[in-house]
């Protein structure tokens, strides 16, 4: 809710050339222990101006927008989030602007708050106009709105923890692979957005199908693009089977540690793995909730999509019919399988 009134609380503008990352620029303000919200003007190609805040009485840090007042902002929705302050007010520093100041409850997700607030200063560079760009800023707080919540939610169901068990799976083989660094290796798993595929790059994809045993070769497929290849050069299927126990196997808790210590020696890509397991679901305050299930792999399969392959695309579908799920019987589908080595060589 807009306050109606010009912004009373201490704020100083600084600017500096050049910076990593937002947590560097709380890191300074957190040094030079200003009274009151101070605010740093962060150097960037936006039609909006972005800032750094800190508060430095109970050690808050944040990002800020100022835009023109003529723009019609709601945050009615984000007024009541426990991991996230957020408040309107018209800025004082800047006459017909308002300013919209998202900042973070706790320095428990401190740096992966940073990569969010990182990604989208990133994201609003390509907005033309200042319509447009604080439009994708409320967009992202949504998401990010969503994304904290399913922290106090009871975690994943077990459907959910066994389609993030196969993704991982997947990444894993793609960073120990060494195709990409670890950062672009990582940008490359899409699945945590709902994208309609799990893995997009230049031109290809990959589907990740993780099937229980007792259905191992029966896959769904959710709508008429997620095998339609029509916009890419290359799709892949990736399909995992499985058997789960209590006792014996791999758990998701495992797959999780084993990735975070391949990425341990390099702390930008640890918190965008981080914050891709938040946005999945996967938070460690549920981790005992995951430790008594385990997994083994019975088999797993790539496939490549061409012409041929049995699937729904969508120029084959009859006027206002949209939304299609059905299933293949990938044990029809040996033809079009290929090894491990020719299809991360494919997309390398």
């Amino acid at each position: 809710m807009l306050k109606q009134k010009r912004c009373l609380m201490n704020i100083t503008t600084m600017s500096m050339q050049k910076y990593k990352s937002i947590s560097s620029l709380w890191n300074v303000m957190l040094k030079e222990q200003a009274t009151g919200l101070v605010k740093r003007l962060l150097p960037s190609n936006t039609p909006i101006k972005v800032f750094a805040t800190y508060r430095h009485s109970d050690e808050v840090c944040g990002i800020a927008f100022s835009y023109s007042e003529n723009l019609k902002v709601s945050i009615d929705s984000f007024l009541n989030l426990k991991e996230l302050y957020v408040q309107l007010y018209l800025d004082a520093a800047y006459k017909s602007n308002k300013l919209l100041i998202i900042q973070l409850s706790s320095e428990i997700n401190k740096d992966i708050f940073a990569y969010l607030c990182d990604s989208l200063i990133e994201s609003i560079e390509n907005c033309e106009t200042e319509s447009k760009a604080i439009k994708v800023v409320i967009n992202r707080l949504e998401k990010w709105k969503s994304m904290f919540a399913k922290g106090t939610s009871d975690g994943l169901s077990v459907i959910e923890q066994q389609g993030l068990y196969g993704e991982l799976i997947y990444l894993q083989k793609l960073i120990l692979r060494d195709c990409f660094s670890y950062v672009d290796a990582l940008k490359l798993w899409v699945g945590t957005d709902k994208a309609s595929r799990d893995f997009q790059g230049n031109g290809w994809a990959v589907e990740v199908k993780t099937i229980s045993v007792n259905n191992s070769d029966q896959i769904t497929i959710n709508g008429e693009r997620q095998l339609d290849e029509t916009l890419l050069n290359k799709l892949y299927l990736y399909h995992l089977s499985i058997e789960f126990s209590r006792m014996n196997g791999q758990t998701l808790n495992d797959i999780v540690d084993q990735i975070r210590h391949l990425l341990s020696e390099d702390l930008v890509a640890l918190n965008i793995y981080n914050a891709k397991l938040m946005e999945a679901g996967y938070f460690d305050l549920h981790r005992e909730l995951y430790k008594d299930r385990c997994y083994k792999i019975r088999k797993e399969n790539i496939y490549k999509i061409d012409e041929s392959f049995p699937r729904i695309k969508e120029s084959e579908l009859r006027d206002g019919v949209s939304n299609t799920i059905y299933s293949i019987n990938v044990s029809t589908c040996s033809e079009y399988m290929v090894s491990e080595n020719e299809h991360f060589y494919s997309i390398k």
